[in-house]
């Protein structure tokens, strides 16, 4: 028998930390192994947090709203009866040394956190049992130091006792800061998520302290922070913000192509009422030309260019709380034009309800991303990490163009921008793509739909 405990899950590969979106379990109640205990929002979407083993929720230590680094402890289950009191302790321990861990001032060190007199853990009764010696980190009944996992590997790294620690974490919890503070090691980007503060409930204040101090946790989506007052990123805002600076590091060009897009609009008002929308139809038209381009399905590793072991197009899809998410479109070569668009249409609703699975979002070898629909003339876009090029799309818009014998009539035409790793992708092989691709949207596009 024994008592486990409920970890903030790595739902992503990028993901750092999570929000907790609702409970779906509250103390006391019954939980079984495999059922979904509560909703974690990470960078990418919403998804069912699962329990790995059956018992009684004795208690939860991050309520819903709040936010907490890959690895934290979220909640305690008890396998027996017996041990629910104790579990049940072991959470107001971490409560309780939560409050005290607070820094009496705004701005004072977390140092100052750690000489609050011991009769701040006087209110939580059940703490009894805990450690008493006041510079003692906390500790769960038994005498186990409450540490995340990160900082119990680094702390053995660097030969520090955890014993001898104050934690600044979350809940009293010893970080991977504290380590490295006790270790002389200047505080590491890696870990530096460890010291964002978490929600807790907070106290009465008026709203414009509240804005004044560091907020506890992310803002709500899309909020109205007050004239030269900043509003926290999000969730999603984040990993959209780690994608893009990583994706500072790739050498990049772009190409430029000009498409006359007559036949393909008019291809397009013809499948249009059977349900196909003009990404679905761009998507698979780029597919189709990369099948004859493996050198735009590549993307850069150290070990050499990775080959796309299929054509999987991402497509960026803009979420309502300020996110980005690209969906991925796998085989789009060899899915017929209708049921590539059903498909993207369940990926575009799944992702603005947040309901995305890891596989719906991850595996694209190349990603379109089309602001056609706001008539934008042109834009360049930024290339993810883990793909050689992205194809930025833009509207189709009637011009005076030069025709075939040197006549002058009325065309529409749309500008796309190709953006490539130049250590995978060369100019010839980006401009090869993009003329290919033109010839197939302005002479045989009803082709598409074979």
């Amino acid at each position: 028998m024994a008592i486990h405990e409920i970890f903030m899950p790595a739902l992503s590969s990028t993901m750092s930390e999570g929000k907790i979106v609702s409970w779906l379990k509250q103390p006391g109640d019954e939980v079984k192994k495999g059922e979904a205990v509560l909703v974690v929002e990470s960078d990418k979407a919403d998804m069912d947090v699962e329990c790995f083993h059956s018992g009684t929720l004795a208690a939860v230590l991050l309520p819903a709203g709040g936010t907490a680094p890959v690895g934290e402890t979220l909640a305690l289950v008890a396998e027996t009866a017996a041990e629910v009191e104790e579990a049940k302790a072991r959470g107001t321990v971490a409560r309780g040394t939560e409050a005290a861990s607070q820094p009496p001032a705004e701005g004072a060190p977390p140092a100052a956190a750690a000489e609050v007199p011991p009769a701040a853990d006087a209110p939580a009764t059940p703490t009894a049992s805990a450690p008493p010696p006041a510079p003692a980190p906390v500790s769960a009944p038994g005498g186990r130091i409450i540490a995340s996992p990160r900082a119990k590997a680094l702390a053995k790294r660097l030969g520090v006792a955890l014993e001898s620690l104050q934690g600044s974490g979350p809940h009293g919890r010893i970080i991977a800061n504290d380590v490295e503070r006790a270790a002389g090691q200047p505080l590491s980007t890696s870990v530096a998520q460890e010291e964002r503060p978490q929600a807790a409930t907070p106290a009465p204040a008026p709203s414009g302290a509240a804005a004044a101090s560091p907020p506890a946790a992310p803002a709500p989506a899309l909020a109205n922070a007050a004239p030269g007052q900043a509003a926290a990123f999000t969730t999603a805002q984040q990993a959209v913000n780690r994608t893009m600076t990583a994706s500072l590091s790739a050498p990049c060009f772009q190409v430029g192509y000009t498409v006359t897009t007559d036949p393909l609009e008019a291809f397009y008002r013809q499948v249009k009422p059977r349900g196909v929308t003009m990404t679905a139809l761009l998507a698979k038209a780029v597919a189709v030309t990369l099948a004859g381009h493996p050198q735009l399905n590549s993307a850069y590793t150290p070990e050499g260019m990775r080959f796309g072991a299929g054509i999987h197009v991402a497509v960026a899809v803009a979420m309502e709380d300020g996110g980005l998410i690209t969906p991925v479109l796998r085989d789009a070569e060899r899915t017929d034009l209708y049921s590539l668009s059903r498909a993207w249409a369940d990926l575009v609703q799944r992702a603005r309800s947040k309901q995305l699975q890891p596989e719906d979002y991850s595996g694209g070898t190349f990603t379109l991303s089309n602001l056609g629909m706001f008539g934008v003339d042109r834009f360049a876009a930024i290339l993810p990490p883990g793909t050689g090029a992205i194809l930025a799309v833009a509207a189709s818009r009637p011009v005076v163009a030069v025709t075939g014998d040197n006549a002058m009539a009325i065309r529409r035409q749309m500008q796309v921008n190709l953006t490539a790793d130049h250590r995978v992708i060369y100019g010839t092989h980006a401009a090869a793509f993009l003329k290919d691709l033109a010839r197939l949207l302005e002479t045989s596009p009803e082709s598409l739909a074979l």
